[in-house]
């Protein structure tokens, strides 16, 4: 029955109507698998070296296995984005007299074969190989792996229960911070205490059967969870939810933007794919630690400007590039109406300009690592609002693929076209190339005046340039009203 399950799915994915562009996705797709495991391998044979020097003569294993609980934590973290549930149409088979704990067992089987499973597989293999080579017993390294290969299986199905679950999110997250927080200032010495639990499946090899335990219970756990829920009428009764509505009086101060600055608000935080976005948002403001934290650039790299730019406008790239094409789904409704398109857009650009303060304003901390870092961060935020949330909603005119907001943000490539590839080349690399140009020519200092100078002129003539843009997705909005009603688009 499995063989026959894996032969519908393999009919429906060749006689899709988008063959060739699931195809074109699923080679890139194989593409970044191949890539990351390669790089996962490569990690774990340098972890051996990496540990070896700051721990010399120490026990590796038991320096690894003091910190391998962060990684399984993150890894779920990871998984709870990037993991796509395996879906299968399950309501044609219940009308089929095919039994429902068949098409569970083949759910959480395929589950189990997902390519995230291999991650903890790959990166300590060589590791374990590079300690055999060094003289530890082949066995009870076996015993080790085999238990975080069971461990990895466990966090597998634990997302299966907690997935697009945001208080299961957050509550991960607070786990994470806390136990990091708990261990750094010496409260409680948590990698110490994981550390002899996971090194104790080397020491002792027979307590391996406890995280098999564990990984075969989550099994039977989300078997009896799935089971009880594959019915036909449970596919047919209506959801009953409780309305939740927010108090956005506030936005009244906004004047006559007030209603479309609503809606996208309701819109951000309704939706799975605009949500996912916000969360992204916020998380990317690390992303400088990346740059600040390299001796290979200074506090007046080049490379900190491409961090500025990326920090304080991540939003504006993650949501703009998809304006309108977030409304896609009742665009031609308000092209009927009577809605001044100009406020529209004002309402769009004014989301943008907050979030792009926003993100400033959480990048102060980075001062820590000098004025230079502050005066990058004002000048890549000015040049945001001025500059790139025009050269956005310019870009935004060419959208024509619908999207459908319930979906995830990760791995979902709907609503992607050519446009979203080019709106990153004047984004992102026109700064790059009149920051360091100028830097080279004049002076760091000239080089940020110009950039700020720049971002002051565009808020100066953004009216002027929105009145072009609305225009502009006047001449294109039955195009875009025909593309965006074409759903397989």
């Amino acid at each position: 029955m499995f063989k026959h399950f894996v032969n519908l799915q393999w009919k429906s994915f060749f006689r899709s109507a988008s063959l060739g562009k699931d195809m074109a996705i699923k080679v890139l797709m194989i593409f970044f698998a191949v890539y990351m495991l390669v790089s996962l391998a490569l990690a774990g044979v340098g972890l051996y070296f990496l540990l070896e020097k700051f721990f010399p003569g120490a026990d590796l294993l038991l320096k690894l296995s003091e910190y391998v609980v962060y990684w399984f934590l993150m890894e779920l973290f990871f998984r709870y984005f990037m993991q796509k549930l395996p879906v299968l149409d399950v309501k044609p088979l219940l009308l089929l007299p095919v039994k429902k704990g068949v098409i569970t067992h083949y759910i959480l089987a395929k589950s189990g074969l997902s390519f995230y499973n291999f991650f903890s597989l790959v990166l300590f293999a060589p590791f374990v190989v590079m300690l055999a080579i060094h003289e530890y017993p082949l066995p009870n390294l076996l015993s080790w792996l085999f238990a975080l290969v069971c461990i990895s299986l466990t966090v597998n199905y634990l997302n299966f229960l907690i997935n697009k679950n945001d208080r299961a999110l957050i509550g991960l997250a607070v786990v994470i911070i806390g136990l990091y927080a708990v261990n750094y200032f010496g409260l409680l010495s948590v990698t110490e205490l994981t550390g002899k639990v996971f090194y104790a499946f080397y020491e002792y090899p027979p307590t391996i059967l406890a995280p098999l335990a564990l990984a075969l219970g989550m099994y039977a756990f989300n078997y009896r969870f799935l089971r009880r829920r594959i019915f036909l009428d449970a596919s047919l009764k209506k959801k009953t939810k409780e309305a939740v509505t927010a108090d956005l009086g506030w936005t009244k101060k906004f004047g006559s933007i007030a209603p479309f600055l609503q809606l996208d608000l309701k819109l951000i935080w309704r939706n799975k794919r605009t949500k996912t976005q916000v969360f992204l948002s916020l998380a990317m403001i690390f992303y400088g630690l990346v740059f600040y934290t390299m001796d290979e650039f200074s506090n007046t790299s080049a490379m900190m400007v491409f961090a500025g730019i990326f920090i304080t406008g991540i939003f504006l790239v993650n949501f703009g590039q998809f304006i309108p094409a977030w409304d896609s789904a009742y665009y031609s409704m308000m092209m009927a109406q009577n809605i001044p398109l100009r406020k529209y857009l004002e309402s769009k650009a004014g989301l943008i300009s907050a979030s792009v303060v926003v993100m400033f304003l959480l990048s102060i901390p980075y001062v820590y690592f000098g004025w230079q870092a502050l005066a990058i961060n004002l000048s890549s935020a000015l040049y945001n609002l001025g500059i790139n949330i025009p050269l956005i909603l310019f870009f935004g005119s060419m959208n024509k693929k619908r999207i459908d907001l319930d979906k995830s943000a990760f791995s979902n490539m709907q609503g992607t076209g050519a446009t979203q590839f080019l709106v990153l080349i004047p984004l992102l690399g026109v700064p790059m190339i009149i920051f360091p140009a100028l830097k080279f020519l004049i002076s760091f200092e000239v080089a940020l005046g110009v950039l700020s100078a720049l971002g002051l002129v565009g808020i100066a003539f953004r009216k002027p340039m929105l009145d072009r843009i609305t225009e502009i997705y006047r001449k294109k909005k039955y195009g875009m009203i025909a593309g965006f009603k074409e759903k397989n688009s």
